[in-house]
């Protein structure tokens, strides 16, 4: 469901059962200890934010994770990020939506590379980033969510390309050092 584990403090693994279907959003958002999940073949669908703000999380394993390990890909919608030690990242090919709130909250990251391919970046995908300074949305992109990049203090450009036709309620709320 929504939110079961959300808030939890000493969890640091997660092992999730063979006969779970399902997901739910924010199911274990704000995890802080959490460092590792792995997701059963059995899983069809992941929430919004299941695994948001996971300060701790260094990869997922098993079904939709990336190669690399640090993201859960689920039909081509980047459901959750494992942001542990990572001040950057390359968001892998094959990616084509940056689902909501993705990467928010990541306070130390500075900077991020969209793929081609990406089309629609979700409400909220990179609110509270604080400390990066400049975003380059790709060609191909057609849609930014609601909140997209709000509160992110340190954001001081955005470059945004024609294919874009859809900018959301909020999308660079309060980034108070924008400046182009």
């Amino acid at each position: 469901g929504t939110g079961v584990f959300q808030y939890c403090i000493n969890l640091t693994s997660i092992t999730i059962p063979d006969s779970v279907e399902t997901i739910g959003n924010s199911a274990f958002c704000d995890c802080d200890s959490l460092t590792s999940v792995n997701i059963p073949d059995s899983v069809v669908w992941i929430g919004d934010g299941a695994f948001c703000d996971c300060d701790s999380l260094t990869e997922f394993n098993g079904k939709f994770a990336s190669e690399d390990g640090r993201c859960l890909i689920v039909d081509g919608v980047l459901n959750s990020f494992a942001r542990y030690g990572l001040t950057e990242y390359t968001i892998p090919d094959g990616v084509t939506t940056i689902g909501s709130s993705a990467f928010a909250y990541w306070s130390s990251m500075t900077s991020f590379t969209i793929p081609d391919g990406v089309t629609a970046i979700g409400d909220a995908a990179f609110a509270y980033c604080d400390s990066m300074t400049s975003v380059t949305i790709p060609d191909g992109v057609t849609t930014i969510g609601d909140s997209a990049f709000a509160y992110c203090d340190s954001l001081t450009s955005v470059t945004i390309p024609d294919s874009v036709i859809s900018i959301g309620d909020a999308a660079f709320f309060e980034c108070d050092s924008l400046t182009s």
